[in-house]
C-alpha cells in the first residue's frame, strides 16, 4: 500500500509551501479539509488567508518561527472558517522546512476547543465572529509584513496576499500620475487584460483611479450596478472581469498624493464605516511602504551610480602579472565610503598599485576619496618615487579638509602605495599608517611581509603633512600572490590584527591555487565566517549586530605566474621543477635594508627569514640561521658608518633547500677569524657562524663588502664539512 492511500485512508492531507512563487499546493485530502473540491489544488497565500481567522494566522506565524529557529517540527492549530466567518472545523498542522522544497506538512482535523474542554473553554470566534478584534489583528498583521519589504517588488507582494475571512481580494493595483496622464503601475490578482483601458489615460477622464488621484478622496463601489451608473463609459470593460465590489483609495505620504491603490473583490461587500475605517489604514501604511521602498530603490541607484564613477575598471591590468580587486560596501546610507584602490600604468613602464581608506564611511569621505584617488594619479604619472607620491597627497589632503572654514572637517586617511616591476617581481612599496601588504606563498601559507610607514596622509596640518615614508623593497616569486587590503577584510567585527590575519590564513588554506578572480571572492566570504560558529536560534540577532560592526572592504590580488622572466617552464599538473612530479623547486628571496639609525629593523629580518623557513623540520636550523643573521647585521650596526643591505634566497627542492644569505656593507674590512680573549668584547660572532654554518665567507663588492653563509635543509654529509 503507497504512502499516500496511507494517508488519504486516514483523512491526512499533505501540502507544500513553496515560498518562490508564494503559493501553497494541497493534496485531494487537505484541499477537502479546507473546504473545497476534494482534488489537489494551488493556492495563493492571500487564498489561504481568506479561509483562516487572522487571529490562527498570526499564532501559525509565531509558533512556526520559534520553533523552526531550535530546529524543531512545527506543530499547532488553526480553525477554518467560510466567507461568513463561520468556523468549519479545526485543523492541526505539523510543518517543518525541507531544503529546495520550502515548507513541507501535513493537516489531520481534530476536535475543537469546545468539543474537547467544554463550551466554558470554547476560544473567541467560533460562529460569533468578533469582527472588531480581527480587523485590529489584521491591520496589525499587515503593518508589519509592509514595514520588512524592502523593495517595492516585495511590497506589492505584500499587498497583494493581505487577506482575512470576509476580506479576500481578488486583485490589486496600482495607479501613478505622470504630468497629465494615468498610468497602471502595478497589478496583482487574477489576470485580466487591460489593453480597453487604454493607458496611460488622461487624468481628466471619468475614470475612479483618475478621480481618486484629481481630488485625494476615496471611491467605494459596492456593487455592479453602481459602477455602471457612475462610470458607464468604462464599465463595458470593466464588466468582463466579473467582479462585484471594487475600493479606489489615495495613496498620501505627508500631505503628499503618490498614487492610488484599487482593492477589487469577486463577492459583495458592504463597505461600512468599520470596513472604510481599516481600508483607509492599509492605504496609509501601503503609501508609507512604498514611499520608503522607493527611497531606498533611489539611493541604491545613487550608490551603484557613485560606486561606478569612482572606481577605477573592475578588471585592471597589469601587464606579465595577474590581478583581481574587489570593492564591497557594507555599510548602510549610500553605501559608499572612503575605501579605495587604483591600478596606474607609469611613465618607467612599472605599474603602480594604490589602496587607502579615508576616514568616514559617509558621503563626505567618499568624495574627498575621490579627490584623494585622482591626486595620487596625477602624483604617480608625473613620474615621482613612492615616498615623493605620498608625501605630495599628505599636503594635498591636509589641504583639501583642513582649511574647511564652513565645516571644520578635517579628513585623514591610510594607504600603501608601490610600484610593480613585473618582469623581476620587484616591489618597491611605501606605507602611510595602513596595514602591511600580505605574501601567500606557492604552498598557500599567508605571510605579512613588514614595511616601513609614515603617518596617514592629511595629519598634521600644512606645516606637518608631507613628512617621511620610507621605502621598503620586497620581491614577488613565481607563484607567489600579493595582497593589499582594507582594514574591513583583516579588523570586521572588531577584531585585531592577529585574529584577522589568522582568519584569512585559514580561508586560504589549499586555494592559491585557483582563479584569481575566484580567490578574491573567498577572501570576501570569509568575513562571513563568524555567523557559522553560531547556534541556530542565536542567528537572527547576531547578524544584525555582526553587520553593523561590518567596514567596507577594498582589496587587490596580484600574482606572478610561475615560468615568467627566464623561469623554466612547467609539465602539466606539475608546479615547480620540470619533469619532477609534485616537487618545487623555486626561490624565494628577501631583501631588506637596515639602517644605522634602524636597529629595531634587525627584529623585523629575524621575523621574516623564520617565516621564509617556516617548512623546515629541523628547528634547531631554523634558529641558528636566525641567530647568525642577527649577528651579521649586528655587526654591521656596530662596526661600519653605514647601512645593511640583506639579500636571502632559498633555492632547492623541498626537504633539501639551500639557504643563502649575503649581508653588504660599505666598509673595506674583511672579517676574519680569530681566537677573542677572555674579556674581549667582540670576535665571537664568526667562531659562532662557523660552527653553525655549513659554509661562509666574505668578498670584496665595490666599495665595501659581502658578508655570506649558506645553511642546508639537512644536516650535510661528515665528510662534506664545512669551509670559507
Amino acid at each position: 500500500m503507497r504512502t499516500e492511500d496511507v494517508l488519504a485512508a486516514s483523512r491526512t492531507g499533505v501540502w507544500v509551501w513553496d515560498q518562490a512563487r508564494g503559493v501553497g499546493v494541497l493534496d485531494a485530502t487537505a484541499a477537502a479539509l479546507f473546504g473545497l473540491d476534494a482534488a489537489p489544488t494551488t493556492l495563493s497565500q492571500a487564498a489561504i488567508r481568506s479561509r483562516i481567522p487572522i487571529q490562527d494566522w498570526m499564532e501559525m506565524q509565531r509558533v512556526a518561527v520559534l520553533e523552526q529557529s531550535e530546529g524543531r517540527v512545527a506543530e499547532c492549530e488553526f480553525r477554518v472558517v467560510d466567507d461568513t466567518g463561520r468556523v468549519l472545523r479545526t485543523l492541526r498542522v505539523r510543518l517543518n522546512r525541507v531544503v529546495g522544497e520550502g515548507l513541507v506538512g501535513t493537516l489531520v482535523e481534530v476536535p475543537s476547543f469546545a468539543e474537547r474542554e467544554g463550551p466554558e473553554h470554547e476560544r473567541p470566534g467560533g460562529f460569533d465572529w468578533d469582527w472588531e478584534r480581527a480587523r485590529e489583528a489584521f491591520v496589525l498583521e499587515a503593518g508589519q509584513a509592509l514595514s520588512e519589504a524592502s523593495t517595492p517588488q516585495e511590497v506589492l507582494r505584500e499587498a497583494a496576499a493581505l487577506a482575512m475571512p470576509g476580506f479576500s481580494p481578488d486583485g490589486i493595483a496600482i495607479y501613478s500620475r505622470e504630468g497629465d496622464r494615468l498610468w497602471l503601475a502595478e497589478y496583482h490578482g487574477t489576470p485580466i487584460d487591460t489593453s480597453g483601458l487604454n493607458f496611460p489615460m488622461d487624468i481628466s477622464a471619468r475614470y475612479p483611479a483618475a478621480e481618486v488621484l484629481r481630488t485625494g478622496r476615496a471611491v467605494y463601489l459596492s456593487t455592479p450596478e453602481e459602477y455602471a451608473e457612475r462610470y458607464p463609459r468604462y464599465w463595458p470593460v470593466i464588466a468582463q472581469y466579473h467582479r462585484s465590489s471594487w475600493a479606489y483609495l489615495p495613496l498620501v505620504v505627508a500631505g503628499r498624493l503618490i498614487g492610488s491603490w484599487l482593492v477589487a473583490f469577486t463577492h459583495p461587500v458592504d463597505f461600512t464605516l468599520e470596513n472604510r475605517a481599516m481600508l483607509s489604514t492599509l492605504a496609509r501604511l501601503l503609501a508609507q511602504a512604498l514611499s520608503r521602498t522607493f527611497l531606498q530603490d533611489t539611493e541604491r541607484e545613487l550608490a551603484a551610480d557613485l560606486q561606478h564613477t569612482m572606481r577605477p575598471s573592475p578588471r585592471p591590468v597589469v601587464p606579465g602579472m595577474q590581478v583581481a580587486a574587489r570593492y564591497v560596501p557594507t555599510g548602510g546610507g549610500l553605501r559608499v565610503g572612503g575605501d579605495w584602490y587604483d591600478v596606474i600604468p607609469l611613465p618607467s613602464g612599472r605599474v603602480a598599485l594604490v589602496i587607502g581608506d579615508v576616514q568616514g564611511h559617509d558621503v563626505r569621505a567618499a568624495a574627498v576619496m575621490a579627490q584623494l584617488r585622482i591626486a595620487l594619479r596625477a602624483y604617480a604619472s608625473e613620474g615621482h618615487r613612492p615616498d615623493a607620491v605620498l608625501s605630495r597627497a599628505s599636503r594635498f589632503l591636509a589641504g583639501l579638509t583642513g582649511g574647511d572654514a564652513a565645516g571644520d572637517d578635517p579628513r585623514f586617511a591610510t594607504c600603501l602605495y608601490l610600484e610593480v616591476d613585473p618582469p623581476t617581481g620587484t616591489l618597491d612599496v611605501a606605507r602611510a599608517g595602513h596595514l602591511d601588504p600580505g605574501m601567500v606563498l606557492t604552498d598557500g601559507r599567508l605571510l605579512t611581509r613588514p614595511t616601513a610607514g609614515g603617518l596617514p596622509l592629511g595629519v598634521g596640518g600644512m606645516e606637518g603633512a608631507g613628512g617621511d615614508y620610507p621605502t621598503t623593497r620586497l620581491n614577488l616569486q613565481p607563484g607567489e600572490i600579493l595582497l593589499l587590503c582594507t582594514d574591513g577584510l583583516v579588523e570586521t567585527g572588531h577584531r585585531d590584527l592577529d585574529v584577522g590575519w589568522a582568519r584569512l590564513g585559514r580561508a586560504l588554506r589549499g586555494l592559491s591555487g585557483m582563479e584569481l578572480g575566484d580567490l578574491a571572492d573567498a577572501l570576501i566570504e570569509s568575513v562571513q565566517e563568524p555567523t557559522a560558529e553560531i547556534p541556530g536560534h542565536a542567528v537572527t540577532a547576531t547578524t544584525a549586530l555582526a553587520r553593523a560592526d561590518r567596514d567596507d572592504i577594498a582589496l587587490v590580488l596580484l600574482r606572478r605566474p610561475a615560468g615568467v622572466a627566464g623561469e623554466p617552464s612547467e609539465p602539466s599538473g606539475v608546479p615547480g621543477v620540470p619533469g619532477v612530479p609534485g616537487v618545487s623547486s623555486r626561490v624565494r628571496r628577501l631583501v631588506l635594508v637596515v639602517g644605522q639609525s634602524e636597529p629595531a629593523k634587525i627584529a623585523e629580518a629575524r621575523r621574516e627569514l623564520t617565516a621564509m623557513l617556516h617548512e623546515w623540520v629541523d628547528a634547531e636550523r631554523v634558529f641558528g640561521a636566525v641567530l647568525m643573521l642577527s649577528e651579521l647585521l649586528a655587526n654591521v650596526l656596530r662596526h661600519t658608518d653605514g647601512d645593511a643591505l640583506l639579500v636571502a634566497e632559498l633555492s632547492g627542492q623541498p626537504g633539501d633547500r639551500l639557504l643563502r644569505i649575503e649581508v653588504s656593507d660599505p666598509s673595506d674590512q674583511l672579517p676574519h677569524l680569530r681566537e677573542p680573549g677572555e674579556l674581549a668584547s667582540s670576535g665571537r660572532g664568526l667562531l659562532l657562524m662557523d660552527s653553525l654554518c655549513d659554509a661562509w665567507g666574505s668578498a670584496p663588492r665595490g666599495m665595501g663588502k659581502t658578508t655570506w653563509f649558506e645553511l642546508h635543509e639537512r644536516q650535510p654529509a661528515e665528510d662534506e664539512g664545512s669551509g670559507t
